[in-house]
């Protein structure tokens, strides 16, 4: 069986969160997910602090982290925004969340899905200047909560489309409301992923506790192999509704995957203690 690449997202995780957590709290949690091998930490993410304060010292803690093997990605909503992510040797990703659906692009990026094929655009060429990939996440690409028209064929429109524009290699296809099923998640990479052989496909699925395995088990035998996931499936995005659907529980996936012989790569002991880190965090 393929190994797999976990992501995980104590950005996400935090975003949404009312209190402030302080810098150097951020700084030592994020520390320590370095020890556990990850593929790629999503940290933090330079916006507009009006818009998600908790990410406001996203720099500063990018000053604190520890060298480490395990890429960083940085979530942008615009060009300044790329800019500034791009400034910093550390960071590998820029993760960019473009939407399907219009209403949630406006709601999330204060921009139409034209405006955001522009920006789309100018991040890429901004990336490509500062040697940084970009990280595509496709909103919405489970279902719409907005009463607007969703179907496979619009997330494989946009796909194709996104990747032969800009030559974007990474997708994370995003539930972002929970809306996900088995059922759809298959079908969804199945025929994406034949359609667009260069590009790696990831799963960004927020879950309930009760069907977070068998969107794990949809996802990877339909050939996926990026996953993200926030330990104990803490956080959600608060730009989607007003009620916040958790992350993919890292812990659930480690667990799917272990049970199954698939190689994760993570130290499990290193893991063990971040997740009694956590507790200090999410409280």
């Amino acid at each position: 069986m393929d190994d797999v690449k976990l992501i995980e997202c104590p950005r996400d995780a935090m975003q949404g969160m009312h209190d402030f957590v302080p810098t150097d709290q951020k700084a030592v949690y994020i520390n320590q997910l370095l020890k556990c091998d990850f593929d790629t930490i999503d940290f933090g993410s330079f916006v507009s602090p009006k818009a998600i304060p908790q990410m406001k010292d996203t720099a500063d803690v990018l000053n604190l982290l520890d060298e480490s093997r395990t890429k960083l990605l940085a979530i942008i909503a615009n060009e300044r925004g790329a800019s500034d992510a791009s400034s910093f040797q550390r960071i590998h990703y820029l993760g960019y969340p473009f939407s399907i659906s219009e209403e949630f692009q406006q709601r999330n990026t204060n921009a139409t899905i034209e405006q955001s094929l522009g920006r789309v655009e100018a991040i890429a060429d901004i990336a490509a200047n500062n040697n940084k990939e970009v990280v595509l996440y496709l909103s919405m690409g489970f279902g719409n909560p907005y009463g607007e028209h969703y179907h496979p064929d619009i997330v494989s429109m946009w796909s194709e489309r996104l990747y032969n524009l800009f030559g974007v290699k990474i997708l994370a296809l995003s539930d972002t409301i929970g809306s996900a099923t088995p059922e759809l998640v298959n079908d969804v990479f199945t025929s994406i992923i034949h359609e667009l052989p260069a590009v790696e496909f990831g799963a960004h699925l927020h879950t309930t506790t009760d069907n977070a395995e068998s969107l794990i088990k949809a996802s990877y035998n339909a050939g996926c192999r990026r996953f993200d996931g926030a330990i104990k499936g803490y956080g959600g995005c608060p730009m989607a509704k007003n009620e916040l659907t958790g992350n993919m529980p890292t812990e659930k996936m480690i667990q799917w995957f272990e049970q199954n012989g698939i190689e994760t790569g993570l130290n499990q002991r290193e893991f063990q203690i971040a997740m009694r880190e956590s507790s200090k965090i999410f409280k």
